[in-house]
């Protein structure tokens, strides 16, 4: 039975033939909804701060999210005078900044931005044409 365990020790378990899957950790995730009204892009910022985002549409007529994590680290001494390290610390954080080319019906003039539990929502309404003015006209009877 040795030439058994040592075929699903050495080769059965052995990942290195299979491709390596590589996740950016430093890139959000982003969604993107349309209706008829706009387009809404949903940024995953857990924890983030509204005060560390930053939304402008660029002199390219593109849409710009930055994203600048000032975590200051200081190194304070506890209250309880006990010393502490980590065994291990995975806790990272960067600063991104991404441009997204925005469609030509969108009103660059009426985009807002919001922050909310760990979401940061970007509202892109759709420029009203006249076609889509006619729709939203009501005849109203005279009595």
């Amino acid at each position: 039975m040795n030439w058994l365990n040592n075929w699903f020790d050495d080769d059965f378990f052995n990942t290195d033939w299979m491709p390596s899957f590589q996740v950016n950790t430093t890139e959000p995730a982003v969604n993107v909804k349309e209706d008829d009204k706009q387009y809404t892009m949903e940024v995953a910022v857990p924890g983030l701060k509204k005060e560390f985002v930053r939304v402008d549409v660029n002199n390219d007529g593109e849409l710009s999210v930055a994203i600048e994590n000032k975590m200051e680290h200081k190194e304070e001494e506890p209250k309880d005078e006990k010393k502490e390290h980590y065994l291990r610390r995975e806790f990272s954080y960067s600063n991104y900044q991404q441009n997204y080319v925005l469609p030509d019906d969108v009103d660059r003039e009426k985009i807002t931005a919001k922050v909310h539990d760990g979401i940061l929502e970007i509202a892109l309404p759709k420029v009203i044409t006249d076609k889509d003015a006619e729709k939203n006209v009501r005849r109203i009877n005279v009595a």
